[in-house]
């Protein structure tokens, strides 16, 4: 059924993070556990070259790579870029800049911070040295940033055997984004409706589909969408996956069941997870409805309404 349009345009900020754990290769530990150890190791490839940080295979041969080297923790700037306001997470709190550093005895810059007084002390050619942290654990954070320093190149690298006490196997690196979202008139109407526990979408005047979430213009006609309707808030399990992997930092048992529901009324079927039934009698077909926590804008989870499951040709359109 039509509903009030809301004049309100909603804006929040939004955060995007999730932790990326890796294991590590014999290249990349010795690496790694050598900056634990305040120790620079590079790779060297077959024609000579000595590459920093090093890699694993030969990125234009794509020949094994295993002869580590050890180089100087001084270097020479090669390009830079000032950073005049620098984000919680960077490497230093105060404005620095960002620096390709080739340390001597390699043929290939290192990325990281330089800490300098402003622009016009950072040059190309310039000389700085490692800056190590105070605490090292294995992970580029180790060095702490680099720092200016006048001394001589040309240091020739060393052979290393990559053997370390206790070597660093494997990493984890939190990626985050944060940001400003303003989703749009269409979206803030469906947001706004979401906190009163009702599910809005809007029609497209030509091909009349209901889109929710809604996205302001049909994606099929490329028209405006400008009828609101409410639908739901029943709906159809169109298809699912069982999450047999637990997710940091959400407190929810594995398994479970993520599922694509088509709302009663809608011709885009949203996401959402599926409880109060065990994860192994979720099916296609199966009829849920929402379940609403307090202070919570979305659904928290949707559970059996007790009707028979829909016939396969009422949402096969939608898998």
């Amino acid at each position: 059924m039509p509903t009030t349009p809301t004049p309100e345009t909603l804006r929040a900020p939004l955060t995007v993070e999730f932790p990326f754990t890796r294991s590590l290769g014999p290249v990349q530990s010795a690496f790694l556990t050598g900056l634990r150890e305040r120790t620079l190791l590079g790779v060297r490839t077959a024609d000579g070259r000595v590459l920093v940080p090093p890699v694993e295979y030969d990125p234009g041969t794509a020949d094994e790579l295993r002869d580590l080297v050890e180089v100087a923790p001084t270097g020479t700037v090669t390009t830079w870029a000032w950073n005049p306001a620098p984000t919680p997470v960077q490497p230093l709190a105060t404005p620095f800049a960002w620096v390709l550093v080739r340390l001597d005895g390699a043929d290939t810059a290192l990325l990281h911070a330089l800490d300098a007084p402003g622009p016009d002390a950072v040059r190309s050619g310039m000389r700085v040295r490692v800056r190590w942290a105070a605490t090292r654990t294995g992970a580029i954070t180790d060095i702490a940033c680099f720092e200016p320093h006048e001394s001589e190149g040309h240091r020739e690298p060393r052979p290393h055997d990559g053997q370390f006490a206790d070597p660093v196997t494997g990493i984890t690196a939190p990626a985050r984004l944060d940001y400003t979202y303003t989703p749009g008139r269409a979206q803030s109407a469906h947001l706004a409706a979401l906190a009163e526990h009702r599910t809005v979408g809007e029609r497209c005047p030509d091909c009349r589909k209901v889109y929710v979430p809604p996205r302001g213009a049909c994606p099929t006609c490329g028209v405006a969408t400008t009828d609101r309707v409410e639908v739901g808030p029943r709906g159809t399990v169109t298809t699912y996956c069982v999450v047999n992997i637990k997710a940091a930092n959400l407190d929810i048992e594995v398994p479970y069941v993520y599922a694509h529901i088509a709302l009663d009324g809608a011709d885009l079927p949203l996401h959402g997870r599926i409880s109060g039934i065990p994860y192994d009698q979720v099916r296609m077909g199966l009829r849920v409805e929402p379940v609403w926590r307090e202070g919570v804008r979305h659904p928290d989870h949707y559970r059996p309404t007790g009707e028979p499951d829909a016939a396969y040709d009422t949402y096969k359109g939608l898998v």
